[in-house]
């Protein structure tokens, strides 16, 4: 059958023209066959060189006008070839000329083909292995998120020390640590059963790397639920890690805070200093903050976030203190001056004044019995020796202002003050004395009416909205009454005792005046 573009070759072509696969086996029958030929009939004809012929000296297949079965060796003078021959020829050149590895891998495939080979490297036991190999990985990446986890927290547990001492806060750090002895023992477990199975070694057999693969999935299990466990006692320490984190905030800016005082406290005493004015006293009040602030800067973490809080706070208030009274030394050394000058002139004032008691309390004597002056006799003594006792004063204050000691000058001229004060006082009694005298003596009866009207007053309020008054007011506005009434039949007589009447009447209107503030605050209205 002739072969056609559609059909290149019969059914029943010659051995030398039907395609064939030839495999490693087919070439070495093929080389037997070729040997086994005489070597008249081989292709090479009677040619005595033995090397191998090269591509050009192939065979070539008849032409296609030509019958199939009419070919004939072109090379010799022989008979036809027969074509199995050919082939075999064709192969045995090929396999000779191609380089080792591709022999080798042209024997592969006829190796591995047909029916009852086996798989090699390993079958069941390799899926086991693997499988034992992704429980390792997966509890290696549970271990790295619980270890992870922990030293996130570790942070957090200790910014919760070093701020807070409470009870809450020692009971998370004791939980915390019972929750560390737990990861230890579960990462403990964890190392053992990787250390326990080599999945990388030669012959892992199936129970081996089953074994293994429970083991690490065991391992997994545990650590997962721990980090579960971790990230709950996380969640639950929102309000003390809060509070921590709050106060542990205010330490850089309330140190900072301390340091600026410091600076402000050092700038205002160098301007007092330019200006002339010393502030010995100031500056060794602000040495004195130097250890505060060595320890404001060794850190919360050496003192303690809650003393170190303490300890800026203190810096800053001190040291503002000392930048502020720096600021004021100007301003204070002008005041000290205009108050040396102001209590010298009425140092001078009352000795004159003082000159005057002696007058008054010879008309006091002239007028009125003695249990009306009695008690101003030593006024004018005793004024006189409070003046120079304010004029010492005085002088101390001068000299400590000079010397720049403002404390001691500010002390001094408040001795001198209450001095005059009381001075002053003793002076204006005698004359106080003499007027009310003059005045009741004229008319004793305006006293009276005045007394008079401040109880009645008070008994409207005592019976405002009641039938009968409240004991605890009426019995002292009773003794009032009686009171004003023994005053007044005092006045009786040739000599009566004016000031004893003036004394008297005054009791009664304090009196009244406590039981009224009462019946107000008993009833709740305003004063």
């Amino acid at each position: 059958m002739t072969a056609t573009p559609t059909q290149p070759y019969a059914s029943n072509a010659p051995d030398g023209l039907r395609p064939r696969r030839h495999g490693l086996s087919g070439v070495l029958r093929g080389l037997e066959s070729f040997l086994r030929t005489p070597r008249s009939r081989r292709p090479i004809g009677g040619s005595t060189d033995r090397s191998l012929p090269c591509a050009d000296d192939r065979p070539s297949l008849p032409p296609r006008s030509e019958t199939p079965g009419a070919a004939t060796d072109r090379l010799g003078t022989g008979g036809p070839v027969p074509a199995s021959h050919r082939s075999a020829a064709r192969d045995l050149l090929t396999l000779v000329l191609l380089p080792v590895p591709l022999v080798v891998a042209a024997a592969l495939p006829a190796t591995f083909t047909g029916g009852g080979t086996r798989r090699w490297f390993g079958g069941r036991a390799e899926s086991q292995r693997a499988e034992a190999q992704a429980a390792k990985d997966a509890a290696a990446a549970a271990f790295y998120e619980l270890d992870t986890a922990q030293r996130d927290l570790r942070i957090s547990i200790e910014t919760i020390t070093a701020v807070d001492d409470s009870p809450a806060a020692r009971r998370v750090v004791s939980d915390f640590a019972e929750l560390g002895r737990r990861i230890d023992d579960v990462s403990h477990r964890y190392i053992t059963a990787v250390d326990a199975h080599d999945l990388d070694r030669d012959g892992l057999d199936t129970a081996s790397a089953t074994a293994a693969r429970t083991e690490l999935t065991q391992a997994k299990d545990e650590l997962i639920r721990t980090k579960q466990d971790l990230d709950r006692f996380s969640q639950g320490l929102g309000p003390v890690l809060d509070k921590a984190e709050t106060q542990l905030a205010r330490v850089a800016p309330s140190v900072e805070r301390a340091r600026q005082a410091l600076r402000a406290a050092s700038d205002g005493l160098d301007t007092a200093r330019e200006s002339g004015l010393g502030a010995d006293d100031l500056a060794a009040r602000l040495a004195a903050l130097a250890p505060e602030l060595t320890k404001l800067n060794e850190g919360a973490g050496r003192h303690g976030v809650p003393e170190t809080l303490q300890r800026a706070e203190l810096v800053a208030r001190e040291a503002e203190a000392v930048r502020a009274e720096a600021e004021r030394l100007p301003q204070q050394a002008a005041e000290i001056d205009h108050r040396l000058v102001s209590m010298r002139t009425r140092a001078e004032a009352l000795t004159t004044r003082a000159g005057q008691v002696a007058p008054i309390l010879s008309e006091l004597r002239r007028r009125f019995t003695a249990a009306c002056w009695q008690d101003l006799q030593n006024v004018p003594e005793h004024a006189a020796e409070s003046v120079r006792q304010a004029e010492q004063k005085l002088k101390e204050a001068q000299t400590a202002r000079d010397a720049q000691r403002w404390p001691d000058a500010t002390s001094h001229l408040s001795t001198a003050r209450a001095l005059l004060n009381s001075t002053d006082d003793a002076v204006s009694a005698a004359g106080e004395r003499l007027r009310r005298l003059n005045a009741v003596a004229k008319d004793p009866q305006q006293e009276i009416e005045r007394t008079r009207f401040a109880i009645r007053d008070a008994q409207r309020l005592a019976m405002a909205d009641r039938q009968t008054p409240d004991p605890r007011h009426a019995q002292p506005l009773d003794d009032s009454v009686a009171r004003l009434n023994r005053a007044i039949a005092a006045l009786e007589g040739v000599h009566p005792d004016y000031w004893h009447f003036l004394t008297e009447t005054d009791a009664v209107r304090q009196m009244v005046t406590r039981v009224v503030s009462q019946i107000r605050e008993d009833r709740g209205t305003p004063h």
